[in-house]
């Protein structure tokens, strides 16, 4: 059992542990949908919605249906099940009651389906052996820290328009090295707090 608190697991997993700046999770809908902020912040919402509603669906099935029934090697299958469903149900209701939205992430809002991020942080809290609510904790910091980093790089793409950008950096480099550039500042909240 992991002893972190759940705040601390939320805060970590926002700045310090940031599941797409120190595990580079999620990275292809981050490059393709972070040329305009308001498309990043609504991708970010999904995306943090769904993390945080499936990691605390896929922990009650873990812990209550697979590790008891000893099916612990189909975990992966259900967890995507899961998050499939899920991301079903968000992009009903996008379609529903943001239209603009819905037609500005485009195929992008289906593949959250396939984020490695949301995956990854069920795969985490299995691994890591959280309780509950620090399933809850991590899943809602994972979320929230990836929609931080989209927001920060469509501010940073959004301002690069009006920038002289060399010719070989255009588009995916630059965008890379942005990247690189908003790890390493992230890193600078490293001694604030760590989870394993």
């Amino acid at each position: 059992m992991n002893g972190n608190s759940a705040l601390v697991i939320l805060i970590a997993a926002i700045f310090t542990n940031n599941i797409l700046l120190t595990n580079f999770l999620g990275m292809c809908s981050f490059i393709a949908c972070s040329g305009q902020i308001g498309t990043s912040l609504g991708l970010g919402t999904a995306v943090t919605f769904v993390m945080t509603m499936t990691t605390m669906i896929n922990y009650a099935i873990y812990h209550h249906v697979l590790a008891p029934l000893g099916l612990e090697h189909l975990t992966f299958i259900v967890f995507i099940a899961v998050i499939a469903a899920f991301v079903q149900f968000v992009e009903m209701f996008v379609e529903r009651f943001s239209l603009k939205l819905y037609f500005a992430l485009g195929i992008f809002l289906p593949l959250i389906t396939v984020n490695c991020a949301i995956l990854g942080a069920s795969l985490f809290m299995v691994i890591r052996e959280y309780s509950f609510t620090q399933t809850v904790g991590f899943g809602f910091g994972a979320g929230i820290g990836w929609a931080v980093a989209i927001v920060l790089m469509a501010g940073l793409r959004q301002k690069m328009r009006y920038s002289n950008v060399p010719k070989p950096f255009e588009g995916v480099a630059v965008a890379m090295i942005i990247t690189g550039v908003l790890a390493m500042a992230f890193m600078g909240f490293a001694g604030m707090v760590s989870i394993q």
